[in-house]
């Protein structure tokens, strides 16, 4: 009776350690250390040595004799100032106003070094666009001297109307700085291309307080070639297989928008990292009979699905040995369940997993979804690779926005999902 209780202590022990240290590990990779892995101060490759060294310390071994697969790719990022005024009210960045992740720089010109005040002309969305034409066509030279920025309001705009008013915006911010107002929720991206001139994005209840003036101070600094890096880990079969099961996440995030502002990213997507590391360390204690397994944690997803896309083009094993990819993002919640993208491509599989949900009782729901092109399962799946990309869904809707913190995750779901996530790669 002792040894039995010996045993459970022991083992209750050892997943309660687990737990803590995937959510430490989680935490880690939100803190401002890592500068919301992007490309600013390098956050993204200080994110994939943080995840490599884990790898190795938890005990995959690495491919070819290494963790690491490196390409490169061009980035608009914000390293520097990120500040605006109206009148001389400073406002909050991420809160206040967006940058445009394409945005360019106030500080382009001798005339302009450390940003300025302009004066406003402002209008509505249906006054600009009656005039759409007379700004595309104007061939007049910003001058930083007389010239004011162009504010836009988007507020009581059709959908439709809002596309065509930022479409007609975004080519004139190669001529003149550009401001938009929005009510819309603030989220961020990351650009492979800048415009010569800043754009900001404006919450209308911020430019209320204007009487007239507006102060710009942006710098944005376009990388050339940028080098990122995939990071992976491998368990072998216990018999010996070329086959493989392939768990992924992707690490980046948005980075820093200015030296005092960055993106967490603890749902999107540290929280799949933690996932990766938790189903690592389940599958480490009883590897599988006939597959090995892979894992990958993907670089440059929110730039366009870059890390995934070469990974493909530049296989680190042949694709027609990988059995199924498990695509893991947004997995700090789930108190509603998940969606599984592909489960109308995979019925099999997807009524594996739900026979094992209904079995353990693990998830509220699992909700199908048909393909998307929405996270890096996509290549692996144009290739013909049997994939499936999971998300958890609840009440935390804080996404690509500066709220989207570690405190925010209730991992409610967490533990039941990584014990259904096991044991469906397990009877694959």
């Amino acid at each position: 009776m002792q040894l039995i209780w010996g045993i459970s202590f022991l083992l209750s022990f050892q997943l309660y350690s687990q737990s803590r240290q995937v959510k430490e590990f989680t935490k880690t990779l939100c803190s401002s250390e890592f500068h919301g892995r992007g490309y600013v101060e390098n956050g993204s490759n200080i994110a994939a040595d943080f995840i490599g060294k884990t790898f190795q310390e938890i005990g995959l071994a690495p491919i070819n004799g290494t963790y690491f697969q490196e390409f490169t790719f061009d980035v608009n990022t914000f390293p520097a100032n990120c500040i605006v005024k109206l009148d001389t009210h400073l406002l909050q960045p991420g809160i206040d106003f967006l940058v445009h992740p394409a945005s360019g720089s106030t500080c382009n010109s001798p005339a302009c070094p450390d940003g300025r005040f302009f004066p406003i002309q402002h209008l509505q969305g249906a006054d600009f666009l009656a005039k759409k034409l007379l700004f595309l066509n104007s061939n007049k030279v910003f001058d930083y001297d007389k010239d004011s920025v162009l504010i836009v309001s988007l507020i009581g705009c059709k959908d439709t109307e809002i596309k065509e008013i930022r479409a007609a915006l975004m080519q004139l911010a190669n001529s003149r700085p550009i401001v938009e107002i929005t009510n819309e929720k603030f989220t961020w991206s990351v650009s492979q291309t800048a415009f010569l001139y800043p754009y900001i994005q404006l919450k209308e209840a911020a430019f209320s307080t204007s009487k007239g003036a507006i102060f710009l101070n942006i710098e944005n600094k376009f990388l050339k070639n940028f080098q990122a890096r995939n990071v992976f880990g491998l368990i072998k079969a216990r018999k010996e297989t070329d086959k493989t099961i392939i768990i992924s996440a992707h690490y980046d995030h948005l980075g820093r928008m200015g030296r005092n502002t960055y993106f967490p990213g603890a749902n999107d997507n540290a929280s799949g990292n933690g996932m990766l590391l938790s189903l690592a360390e389940n599958l480490l204690l009883k590897p599988l009979k006939k597959y090995n397994v892979i894992f990958i944690a993907f670089a440059a997803e929110e730039v366009g699905l870059i890390g995934s896309e070469f990974i493909v083009e530049n296989p680190i094993l042949p694709l027609k040995d990988i059995r199924f990819l498990l695509n893991l993002d947004i997995m700090g919640s789930g108190e509603e369940g998940v969606t599984v993208v592909n489960s109308t491509l995979f019925d099999k599989e997807y009524q594996l997993l739900c026979k094992l949900n209904n079995k353990k009782k693990a998830l509220k729901q699992i909700k199908p979804r048909g393909p998307a092109a929405n996270s890096d399962h996509y290549y692996f799946t144009q290739k013909g690779v049997p994939s499936f990309f999971i998300y958890t869904m609840g009440p935390n809707k804080h996404y690509h926005d500066v709220f989207d913190t570690f405190e925010e995750l209730s991992f409610d779901a967490f533990e039941p999902l990584s014990k259904l996530l096991a044991a469906f790669i397990r009877k694959l």
